[in-house]
């Protein structure tokens, strides 16, 4: 009998550590600051979608954070800096110090973030390991647009159309350098997925800096000119960070989302592409920005959609 009882504990031993190995280990931080002008300064965003029930859905996908969900704010010595895109440098340097206070081996790092402007602390985050040495950041971009413009390209004069071109050196370094992104990142570094409306100048500029992208019908299919190019940026680099603006998917996923583009894939579509290329070690993060929140969500898709992408991810880290 006490043999049988030994047994019986070795097997729940054996069960428990089983299962603990299956487990993603998950990061989850809000940055609420968008840097836009003429709005609330706070999105309620990343708000909206932890709302949902995020702890216990990222249990039930397989997920178990590693500390409470964090939230980003300025400290009280900066809260008395002015100036919108200043300000969101400075809420983007305190986001860079939660991600890498966070990193740890086999670590998923989400972030919720109020737009694309945020990118620049993740990035930032992710440049240094836990024990500070520096590496090579990929940046996956997946958005319907380039987000690649300089203020002497840009039509809209939105900054929410510039941090890819900011995060490559390309302009506005003091606030890439404010943000804490010292070194910007090299063109080949960088891959663009879903892009479908740039503007004239920006087109240009793509052509120019021969930007390396996938199509919305390579991540419908999961091509092999997505797996190529996802490849390709794995061999350049030691990390890689997956930032998506919601206005790549569907528009009927996204209703509220102002600045909507036809033909995107389905935020089912782009969970399957998540899950596969989180299934590559070196794909550390994934940034969620620009999700329509509140009113602008009416019928909970836009959330929902943000959700599934959260999911493929996890998915892609447990088929590692």
């Amino acid at each position: 009998m006490r043999q049988l009882s030994r047994i019986i504990a070795l097997y729940i031993a054996l069960q428990m550590t089983a299962t603990a190995a299956g487990i993603v280990k998950v990061d989850v931080i809000k940055n609420p600051y968008s840097g836009a002008r003429n709005v609330a300064e706070l999105s309620i965003n990343p708000d909206y979608i932890h709302a949902a029930g995020l702890e216990r859905l990222i249990r039930e996908w397989g997920g178990e954070l590693i500390r409470p969900i964090q939230d980003i704010r300025l400290s009280d010595e900066q809260e008395k800096q002015y100036g919108s895109w200043n300000r969101m440098a400075l809420a983007n340097s305190n986001f860079a110090e939660v991600v890498r206070e966070g990193l740890q081996d086999n670590l998923l790092t989400v972030g919720l973030e109020a737009n694309c402007n945020d990118l620049l602390g993740m990035l930032a985050g992710l440049k240094y390991d836990a024990d500070g040495n520096a590496r090579r950041v990929g940046l996956v971009f997946i958005d319907a647009h380039g987000d690649f413009n300089v203020p002497e390209t840009t039509l809209s004069g939105m900054l929410g159309g510039m941090p890819v071109a900011v995060a490559a050196g390309h302009a506005l370094h003091n606030l890439r350098q404010t943000a804490g992104l010292n070194e910007p990142l090299p063109m080949n570094h960088i891959v663009w997925g879903g892009v479908r409306d740039l503007d004239p100048l920006e087109a240009d500029r793509f052509r120019e800096h021969k930007a390396q992208q996938f199509s919305v019908r390579d991540i419908r299919e999961l091509s092999a000119k997505f797996v190529e190019e996802m490849n390709n940026l794995s061999a350049r680099v030691d990390v890689i960070y997956v930032h998506i603006d919601m206005d790549v998917l569907d528009p009927a996923e996204v209703g509220g989302h102002p600045l909507t583009v036809p033909d995107g894939p389905t935020s089912a579509d782009l969970a399957e592409a998540m899950t596969l290329i989180f299934r590559n070690p070196k794909t550390v993060a994934l940034g969620i920005a620009s999700t329509p929140a509140g009113p602008l969500d009416a019928n909970n898709s836009s959330r929902q959609a943000a959700l599934n992408l959260i999911e493929g991810a996890i998915n892609g880290v447990k088929a590692r």
